[in-house]
């Protein structure tokens, strides 16, 4: 019985543009004819922006949208409309920021009214619907976008580095660990950023990194693996259960760099957790990843109860749902995060499974031009952060394994991104708008897309030496730059594209045959090296030139590994020690970002 009704709940979480058995409200999809609609019936537009891993999502369709008087209201004068942010980038790019579920009520022409923030209550669901009735005009939650003119420069002035990094600064718990207070998770910049300087050997920063992975290890499941979204009430200890696939790439990647630094083999033992959760649930027959699975195994089981129970009593319960969906961007994340794994492990298992989801992406959702499509029927798109994960992706695995057709596919991802660019600033984040009146006339443009296009163009012109990459990576970090001045949150992926864009990555090239053990060996080594910065090749000279030949390498008639700063190279390693110190002489001729203003 338990299965049927997990099956049920599957479906009705699925369902779209019908009505819901379990709130009898009719839902329509998300179109371009909709506000066309809903002049004609001179009806307000209600979006339920959901996620279908989100438990609060699953108690409002339950309690809100099953209430009489909300479904009466609705009914009257509203046209409801239930999206999956996830299939949706273009809307929940847009607003990500109210969390899940967001709810935006629109006029009929596509003017935004108001914009609330997780879960709603029946009772303030039905005072919110009358007022709008009464009073159709923008409420505050709305409030008006600032207006972004670039600044003349690609870089952060002096101060406004120090007011990104102060900000920065006051919002780690030191207490606790991490940075924020209410919610506990490991903030994906904001830890790349403390790694980034505990390199360069900053006890603070090795500090908050330290502490903040150590007690980060409480949200992995410690049956089955993967990590929590997230913990709450200022706890580490009070955990959602969602686990979605950003949230996995992400700290699988992270303990594994943690891993290179320290060496501390719990962080080595988090990242196995989380890569074996991605295995045994998260990968698909076809060699591509899912989506999430689930907070929650139904309505009437939730993560708390389903969670607490060892391996068998939730099997015999049923699999909380996993959405099956295959996103070229999830994708990408996942790559990335076993590529990294694999530097550290040298598990060629986790390397097979980041190229056969690669692959797998090629064939099933690459665009002409090098793009890619976010899932199998794109209602919008194509969609920046499709592209811009599988670039990286692409990246990581030539950095892994030097095989040059990665290399060839990130420098295509690369040259379909600037199609994204806005000649008024920036690169938006969709090549369509998501509607064509009122705000969604426009499509968005977040920060955070121009900080990952202006990282991913960077490392682009590092390995090319193409000038193209690096002004569109200058585009993006001019509006960057200017948009960080008006916002007062800590913008830690700020500073870290400024400090990329001005210092060059540890830079190491093996020379040597790709057949030849001691070569091998040699790369395997320096994919170990802790750095999280890092532009690594391996120089076959039987296959021509680097693409970026801006350092001129002996044949010494046996292997050996070389590594730059500056464009000053060492003397070739052929061992792991020398390796080794070699990476770490060149680190300490790296300049201070601080010192080049």
């Amino acid at each position: 019985m338990k299965l049927v009704r997990l099956a049920a709940f599957a479906v009705a979480a699925l369902a779209a543009g019908s009505a819901h058995a379990s709130d009898g409200v009719k839902w329509s999809e998300w179109s371009d004819d909709l506000f066309t609609r809903a002049a004609a019936e001179k009806r307000f537009v209600i979006l339920d922006l959901e996620a279908v891993w989100c438990h609060w999502c699953h108690v409002m369709e339950k309690t809100t949208y099953a209430d009489p008087q909300v479904k009466d209201l609705l009914a009257s004068k509203y046209l409801p409309v239930r999206v999956d942010q996830d299939a949706n980038p273009d809307l929940s790019s847009r607003y990500g920021d109210w969390g899940w579920p967001a709810t935006i009520v629109f006029g009929p022409d596509g003017t935004e009214i108001a914009k609330l923030r997780g879960y709603i209550e029946p009772e303030r669901m039905q005072a919110l619907l009358k007022a709008i009735i009464d009073d159709p005009s923008p409420g505050p939650s709305v409030g008006e976008a600032f207006e972004v003119k670039p600044s003349a420069s690609a870089f952060l002035s002096k101060q406004q580095r120090a007011d990104l990094t102060k900000n920065f600064d006051e919002s780690y718990d030191e207490k606790l660990g991490g940075w924020g207070e209410n919610q506990k998770f490991i903030d994906t910049d904001s830890l790349d950023l403390a790694i980034t300087r505990a390199e360069a050997g900053d006890a603070i920063a090795i500090k908050r990194a330290r502490q903040t992975l150590d007690a980060a290890i409480a949200l992995i499941d410690p049956v089955w693996g993967g990590v929590y979204q997230y913990s709450e009430a200022g706890s580490w200890s009070k955990q959602h259960f969602e686990k979605i696939m950003s949230f996995q790439a992400q700290y699988l990647r992270q303990y594994s760099q943690a891993y290179a630094l320290w060496k501390d083999p719990q962080y080595l033992k988090a990242a196995r957790d989380i890569e074996r959760y991605l295995a045994a649930f998260l990968s698909g027959p076809e060699g591509a990843f899912y989506v999430s699975q689930d907070a929650d195994l139904d309505h009437d089981t939730d993560g708390h109860k389903y969670y607490a129970l060892d391996d068998a009593g939730r099997r015999k319960l049923g699999l909380p749902r996993i959405d099956k969906n295959l996103y070229a961007r999830e994708n990408g994340w996942a790559i990335s995060a076993l590529a990294a794994y694999y530097n550290v492990t040298n598990d060629a298992k986790a390397l097979t499974i980041a190229e056969r989801a690669a692959k797998w992406v090629n064939a099933n959702r690459a665009l002409p031009g090098g793009g890619f499509r976010h899932g199998e029927k794109d209602r919008g798109g194509p969609f920046l952060g499709d592209t811009l994960a599988m670039g990286q992706a692409f990246l990581d695995l030539y950095a892994a394994t030097g095989n040059r057709d990665w290399l060839t596919s990130a420098a295509k991802a690369g040259d379909f991104v600037a199609a994204f660019r806005d000649e008024a600033g920036g690169f938006v984040t969709s090549r369509t708008a998501e509607g064509k009146t009122g705000v969604l006339a426009k499509p968005a443009k977040l920060l955070d897309d121009q900080v990952q296009v202006a990282r991913l163009m960077n490392l682009l012109n590092r390995y090319y030496g193409d000038e193209t990459y690096r002004e569109h990576a200058s585009h993006a970090m001019r509006y960057a730059s200017s948009a960080s001045a008006q916002m007062m949150r800590p913008l830690p992926g700020v500073l870290l594209a400024d400090e990329e864009l001005a210092i060059e990555p540890t830079h190491m090239t093996i020379v040597g045959h790709k057949d030849a053990p001691r070569a091998q060996s040699l790369h395997t080594l320096a994919r170990a090296l802790p750095a999280r910065y890092k532009r690594l090749e391996w120089l076959d000279l039987r296959e021509g030139k680097l693409p970026n030949p801006d350092v001129e390498y002996p044949d010494l008639g046996e292997p050996a590994a070389f590594a730059c700063s500056n464009r000053i190279c060492s003397f070739p390693s052929f061992n792991a020690e020398e390796l080794q110190a070699t990476v770490k002489q060149m680190a300490k001729l790296k300049p201070s970002r601080a010192a080049m203003n």
